[in-house]
């Protein structure tokens, strides 16, 4: 199971994520989004799935199109998303897969950062001896 870590970066958010493997890279990269995006993360429930599919010419690449593809089904779907069932290829350029949610409910969900998109400031994806990581800005 993979871990986030956010820090500061000028006016943005930076999250650095740790996994075994690129699907559970991604998967721990939407989770530290959508835990900028809320205050809570956990109060939000896995009602709703929608699928998704994307590709890419690197995994550098394809890890910004997944967040931004998140990003931008909050802003649309006025929806926040709990679950994240990913599966990135071997060479992380294209990912499969599911992810839960439900529409925003005010009394329900307190929002904490409007992510307005990941960046290709800094991004970095990079296979280590003890698994992979990944480093991306988000500007709030």
């Amino acid at each position: 199971m993979g871990r986030v870590e956010v820090f500061d970066h000028t006016a943005d958010l930076g999250l650095r994520i740790w996994a075994d493997d690129l699907s559970d890279l991604f998967r721990t990269a939407a989770e530290g989004l959508f835990d900028v995006v809320t205050a809570d993360r956990s109060t939000i429930e896995p009602r709703e799935e929608e699928a998704v599919a994307l590709a890419s010419d690197s995994p550098e690449h394809l890890l910004l199109d997944w967040l931004n593809e998140l990003i931008f089904r909050v802003e649309t779907r006025h929806a926040l998303y709990a679950r994240f069932d990913v599966a990135v290829a071997a060479d992380g350029r294209s990912l499969t897969g599911v992810i839960a949610g439900e529409p925003i409910d005010p009394d329900r969900h307190e929002l904490d950062h409007e992510v307005k998109a990941a960046t290709y400031h800094g991004l970095v994806v990079r296979r280590e001896a003890d698994g992979w990581f990944a480093e991306i800005i988000v500007d709030i």
